[in-house]
């Protein structure tokens, strides 16, 4: 081994044209954060991580210190194929026959009242066509003057 190891002008130690990291866990930590969390290496696996680091870096028991870190990364645990839920069978949702058959609400309220005195968006959206209509209401409309405005605005226009 000592024959590999060599000390260049730049004053790194190096063993076969790998930098030879020495001992210090903080310095192992801050090249093992680099290669795993930042936003251009993602989170790889310990293998190519492994891959990724032994081109410049090398110290004894670097593989299996690189599998502890990756093991302890609570991300990489969390989206393991093993960790996910099965989705079962696949099943293909009933299809609609007719438009405004399903449909989808939701009330953006909360709005600053208009000249007209309308505070919320009433959002229809029909699930077969993907069509949405966008009526504006009052927050304290009743729910009778809800069915006439659908009626009138959906049921009349389609």
């Amino acid at each position: 081994m000592e024959k590999h190891v060599e000390t260049k002008p730049d004053g790194l130690v190096y063993f076969k044209d790998r930098i030879w990291i020495p001992a210090v866990d903080e310095l192992r930590k801050l090249i093992f954060d680099e290669a795993h969390k930042t936003k251009y290496s993602v989170h790889p696996g310990a293998d190519k991580m492994y891959q990724d680091l032994r081109a410049f870096y090398w110290w004894p028991g670097m593989k299996k210190d690189i599998d502890e870190y990756v093991g302890r990364c609570l991300t990489c645990a969390k989206v393991k194929a093993e960790h996910q839920k099965p989705s079962g069978l696949l099943e293909q949702p009933e299809i609609p026959l007719w438009k405004w058959e399903q449909i989808a609400m939701d009330f953006v309220t909360k709005l600053p009242r208009t000249s007209s005195g309308h505070d919320t968006i009433w959002v229809i959206v029909d699930r077969l066509t993907k069509s949405a209509h966008f009526l504006p209401m009052r927050e304290t409309y009743t729910m009778d003057k809800l069915t006439k405005l659908y009626i009138d605005e959906i049921v009349g226009r389609n």
